[in-house]
């Protein structure tokens, strides 16, 4: 692990992975077993950073809007305040650390054949970053009001997805220190794996002439410095670049490099390479509703350590102790988020959706994203079941010590309302759970899309059109996997790079 100021101007990989993050960390790692790899990460390690990995300094980073931040913030054209993982280890460096396999659905839109290496692939990770949560005692209060509110039967701890009320894993130990993926570069051959920190890759190259179709062979990045170097593949048959920049990053990188819409390309004045309208296109971000509830007793400091799966589709979980809105005291309306939590919903398959665009040739500046939250009726429909079984919840026997026994619900939605928000409030708000949906979305941090499969990649995420490079990473997703994408991302990133170096290594054989 070095900066990239260090690096060559110039240097050969057999492959080359854009992205340190929750699948690229893994394929890289898993590759350099038998071949030369380049991981280039455009952030810092997170380690000796207290604010990354530290759980009592959960969200500190999201107000950081330094170059140098871990997280990077981005407003959608809708007006919903986001971020973006600038760090190694991705997502799992700034994530509330919840860990649950991906649903069934998810395995075969993945096109994830193998259920041995599946399985595999999530023990590999396992291993070395999650585990058994001990839940608080407002969790365990919260685990028996969702059960009490429908949300059943309680399935104690799994990592598996299945209906009704469970307790997941975290990547936070008992220490409260957080382990990322950047943790399971303790796997990788120290030999095969050159990993660079502070490289912004800037530009893919393609080779056109005499070519019936693009193939990649090279990538130029910068350093912290501004300097730019060139890694090159050796050109070996099966030599590969492959991104997990991430649902932002990646299709954002694939447009700066001339593969994507025409339109887009000539407006930027970048050379097209290869013209597919669908890169960018399908991105959506699952809306979150939340509700902050006060407690007349102390609670404790902790993340998401349960969920409730719905029959309709929602995902109902919970932080308690941490300032999510990033209010005062007078913006909780004189409530402290250390004497309460909140609880909120997650819809699954939102048919909702928007796409990206950019806005500058710079990669390190954000492109614009829209996601039109809500937009489709259905989504809305969900999210009010939502929202009605998180009040109902907090109505229950089991969650009664951390209710004021006088607040009401309209109490509760009317003090909601009040704290800050990033959309306009209306009149209706909280007496419309419809209206209330609307005002208060938010982000859960699970965005998606712009270079799905089947429509940019193929379905072993090689890129449709053009030769030696595959995006694998959650712009592939149709959907958010599971009740929170981290074990899926990560296993897939273990799968797929096992998948390619198996192939490899048999080719190689049989020459």
């Amino acid at each position: 692990m070095d900066e990239a100021t260090k690096a060559p101007k110039i240097s050969y990989y057999d492959y080359i992975v854009i992205g340190g993050g929750t699948t690229g960390i893994p394929i890289a790692t898993s590759l350099s077993q038998n071949y030369s790899v380049l991981l280039l990460e455009r952030g810092a390690s997170p380690y000796g950073n207290p604010n990354v990995t530290k759980l009592a300094n959960f969200g500190s980073y999201f107000s950081d809007h330094s170059p140098g931040s871990p997280s990077q913030e981005f407003i959608s054209v809708d007006g919903v305040v986001n971020a973006r993982p600038r760090v190694l280890g991705g997502g799992t460096s700034i994530n509330a650390g919840f860990y649950s396999h991906g649903d069934a659905r998810f395995i075969k839109d993945a096109n994830l054949k193998d259920e041995n290496l599946i399985n595999e692939s999530y023990r590999w990770v396992e291993k070395v970053m999650v585990f058994e949560p001990i839940l608080t005692r407002w969790h365990s209060a919260l685990e028996g009001a969702l059960v009490e509110a429908g949300v059943a039967p309680q399935n104690g701890f799994t990592y598996d997805h299945i209906i009704g009320t469970k307790v997941g894993g975290t990547i936070f130990d008992q220490n409260g220190t957080r382990h990322t993926a950047a943790d399971l570069l303790q796997y990788a051959n120290p030999k095969g794996l050159c990993l660079f920190l502070h490289a912004t890759a800037h530009k893919i190259l393609f080779k056109t002439k005499g070519r019936s179709r693009p193939m990649a062979y090279g990538v130029v990045y910068q350093d912290a410095l501004g300097r730019k170097h060139r890694a090159y593949l050796k050109g070996g048959q099966m030599d590969e670049i492959i991104l997990s920049a991430g649902a932002l990053g990646s299709p954002q990188l694939l447009m700066l490099s001339g593969v994507g819409p025409k339109d887009q390309l000539h407006r930027h004045n970048i050379r097209p390479v290869l013209h597919n309208p669908l890169i960018g296109q399908d991105m959506v971000d699952n809306p979150l509703n939340e509700i902050f509830i006060p407690s007349p007793i102390p609670v404790a400091q902790s993340l998401v350590d349960i969920v409730g799966i719905t029959q309709s589709g929602n995902y109902i979980e919970a932080v308690e102790g941490f300032n999510l809105i990033g209010g005062t005291r007078s913006d909780y309306q004189g409530y402290s988020y250390e004497m309460g939590g909140f609880i909120f919903e997650k819809i699954n398959y939102p048919n909702s959706k928007g796409n990206l665009k950019l806005k500058n040739r710079n990669p390190a500046d954000n492109p614009s994203v829209t996601f039109n939250y809500l937009n489709d009726p259905s989504d809305l429909r969900r999210c009010v079941l939502g929202v009605k079984t998180i009040l109902t919840a907090i109505q229950s026997k089991a969650f009664s010590k951390f209710k004021y026994a006088n607040m009401t619900i309209q109490d509760i939605l009317d003090l909601n309302v009040k704290m800050p928000t990033t959309l306009p409030v209306h009149a209706n708000t909280s007496s419309s759970l419809e209206q209330y949906c609307k005002d208060n979305v938010k982000t859960i941090w699970h965005y998606h899309g712009g270079c799905q499969m089947g429509k940019v990649v193929d379905d072993d995420y090689k890129i449709l059109g053009v030769d030696a490079i595959r995006v694998i990473d959650g712009s592939t997703l149709t959907n958010s996997p599971g009740t929170n994408p981290q074990a899926s991302l990560l296993m897939l990133g273990r799968y797929m790079g096992v998948t390619i170096l198996n192939r490899r290594v048999a080719s190689d054989k049989s020459k």
